[in-house]
């Protein structure tokens, strides 16, 4: 398992300056990212990967609204090799058969991109766990519609402001789950009251030993009241702290 870095993060220096955020991501320690909008930008994120020695595993896209072949030769340029959907809306996730016309679509999204070499999967947010369909959350209900061969990345922040128990829902999900989105904080709406891994309510260490067919773990802040590189350098380390204590503990 290794770390990764959400570059929607960093928005807003990406905005400024690409190269050189790029740079700092490198330097501050990441080895891996997960671009966001890499269609618009992936020549420059391409170079400025390339230049810091980074790598991009996986990368957001909205493949059910945009146009999937655009989106894909762009993630093969990049060296991507999963394109997840980061984003549907909360009104998706109130009946089974709208669930299951997503379900649908992303199958399909599937079968394109696995002609590209490229594996397709979904994130979530607070809503699809906090719709039930047939007993239990949409995310499952979701999640048993999907061909074998999609895989999830579980926001594990939005599952638990969803009101569920990001361990149990892993554990539910099973081998379903490649990548999860590792941030803390208070467990509510207000983005910018997100903290640094370690330092809020989310029991992150648990979390990641619960996905246990976990490939890439992604840092990500939707918001941040601090210093943002201060935030994703504190985050790293204590991963890579924890972690390494773990495995020497192992």
């Amino acid at each position: 398992m290794s770390y990764s870095l959400q570059l929607y993060t960093l928005r807003n220096a990406i905005a400024e300056d690409l190269p050189g955020t790029i740079r700092k991501v490198a330097e501050i320690g990441y080895t891996q990212v997960e671009p966001y909008n890499f269609v618009a930008t992936a020549k420059e994120l391409g170079a400025a990967l390339k230049e810091n020695g980074l790598t991009a595993p996986s990368g957001h896209a909205p493949l059910l609204s945009q146009d999937q072949d655009e989106i894909f030769a762009a993630a093969k340029e990049l060296g991507i090799t999963t394109v997840i959907d980061p984003f549907l809306p909360a009104e998706h996730w109130q009946k089974a058969e709208d669930i299951q016309s997503t379900a649908e679509k992303l199958n399909a999204a599937a079968k394109k991109g696995a002609e590209y070499g490229i594996r397709v999967g979904y994130h979530n947010h607070a809503w699809e766990l906090e719709s039930t369909i047939e007993g239990r959350t949409a995310l499952e209900y979701f999640e048993s519609l999907l061909d074998p061969e999609l895989v999830l990345e579980v926001d594990t922040y939005w599952v638990a402001v969803g009101g569920q128990d990001p361990i149990d829902i892993l554990a539910k999900l099973g081998d379903r789950v490649k990548f999860i989105h590792i941030k803390d904080g208070p467990l509510t709406r207000d983005n910018k009251a997100q903290q640094p891994a370690g330092q809020g309510k989310v029991p992150v260490l648990d979390v990641i030993a619960a996905a246990k067919s976990l490939e890439v773990g992604v840092v990500e802040f939707d918001d941040y009241d601090g210093d943002i590189f201060e935030g994703i350098a504190q985050s790293l380390a204590f991963l890579e702290t924890n972690t390494a204590a773990e495995g020497a503990n192992a």
